[in-house]
């Protein structure tokens, strides 16, 4: 079960022509220049195809894939130019081990400001921050980060913020390069409405023609049309590009290969000290979580809990285990015992999580130990800040105690 998109902050993260930003990071006296990096280019030559164009470089018509030999002809290099010529380009062969350190620069950032990260390719992730920020100071956290980044590792990127992952992608776009878009929930289907289709996030140029060829144009025309007719025109995926352009992307933001933690939470429309609801909707979460963990064939060493109070004050407690296991009752068990700490409490969202996973079932640990209450210890780890409260999401923190004090 997703959590309620309009629960989620999910922020798309893309550096601005990444390997471009990488050349003028290596090289300052590029910075407003056209540069084109060549994939299969050598220093001087004419063959290879390019992989990356800057900006300054696309306004001379090279774009990305085109022959190096065609972008020559669009825009010469610079060394070959007499002295005085303009316009021209400044090439430069990929330098992929070069390219790397600074992703993993990026990636730093990333993992530090937000606990679940879906890196997609070099230059581009996802990012869930819902259990770091609120809707209220997301602009600023997103800022923040943008900033980070660009004193981490010298490169710019645009930021997309939005309830979903395809919404996110789309504002990521929106602004290029350096931009900042965020998109509230409530406000999706307003911004994308007027777009045209192929800015949608899963709709090529070949899937963008023949929409057209349906008098579909933007993304509200695809939002109004028949879902039914679309499925008919192309299946499965005509009824996921029809969602998206609704708004609805239930997809969770999941890192690639297999996670280091499973967890679920869901937030009440009306803040409730109301013990019973408390307790039935942790019992959902345990419920949710062991079942994905099942799924995955995972065993965990830790349980804990989230409890938000109003306005934003998070709680977290843990209880590590004696070893890893995969035990519905037990988490139950562990989640009741951590959780009556907190009734009577006016509470906003619960959360339940299980992490240190292992995905090797011959290593479950023997759980007499548990049972005889010789394992399993009260973790110290109370909160991020250390007060048993999420100071970044109570808007009385600087940017450093959002993004970490390492800047």
């Amino acid at each position: 079960m997703s959590r309620p998109r309009g629960d989620r902050v999910v922020l798309h993260v893309d550096v601005d022509c990444f390997y471009a930003a990488c050349e003028r990071r290596r090289e300052p006296a590029l910075i407003g220049e056209p540069i084109v990096v060549g994939m299969g280019y050598e220093d001087g030559e004419s063959t290879g195809a390019v992989a990356t164009a800057s900006y300054e470089a696309r306004e001379h018509g090279v774009e990305s894939a085109q022959a190096v030999s065609r972008a020559l002809e669009l825009l010469p290099r610079a060394e070959d130019a007499p002295d005085g010529a303009e316009p021209v380009g400044h090439y430069r062969p990929v330098d992929m081990p070069f390219y790397e350190s600074v992703s993993e620069e990026v990636r730093a950032v990333l993992h530090d400001v937000a606990d679940t990260v879906r890196e997609v390719s070099i230059d581009e992730a996802y990012l869930d921050v819902t259990d770091r920020v609120g809707w209220h100071s997301v602009g600023v956290f997103a800022e923040s980060l943008r900033e980070r980044i660009g004193e981490t590792a010298g490169v710019t990127a645009s930021v997309g913020v939005a309830p979903d992952m395809a919404t996110a992608k789309v504002a990521s776009d929106h602004d290029k390069p350096d931009g900042l878009v965020v998109v509230e929930p409530g406000e999706v289907r307003e911004f994308l409405a007027p777009l045209p289709v192929g800015q949608l996030h899963g709709v090529g140029p070949v899937t963008a023609g023949e929409l057209g060829e349906m008098g579909i144009h933007t993304a509200g025309d695809l939002a109004a049309a028949d879902p039914g007719a679309l499925a008919e025109r192309f299946g499965e995926r005509g009824r996921e590009i029809h969602a998206r352009a609704n708004g609805r992307d239930d997809r969770d933001v999941e890192p690639v290969g297999r996670p280091k933690s499973l967890s679920r939470e869901s937030a009440f429309h009306d803040p409730t000290d109301d013990v019973d609801r408390i307790r039935e909707r942790f019992a959902d979460l345990v419920a949710d979580v062991v079942a994905r963990a099942e799924d995955r064939g995972a065993l965990y060493r830790t349980v804990g809990i989230k409890v938000v109070r109003p306005p934003f004050e998070v709680n977290t407690r843990e209880r590590s285990l004696s070893g890893p296991v995969a035990d519905a009752d037990l988490v139950r068990s562990v989640v009741a015992d951590l959780a009556a700490e907190f009734e009577g409490d006016t509470v906003r969202k619960v959360g339940v999580r299980v992490s240190n996973l292992s995905f090797d079932a011959a290593t479950q640990a023997d759980l007499r130990g548990w049972a005889e209450g010789e394992s399993g210890t009260d973790d110290a780890d109370e909160s991020r800040d250390g007060r048993g409260t999420d100071a970044g999401l109570r808007g009385q923190t600087s940017l450093v105690d959002f993004l970490g004090a390492d800047r």
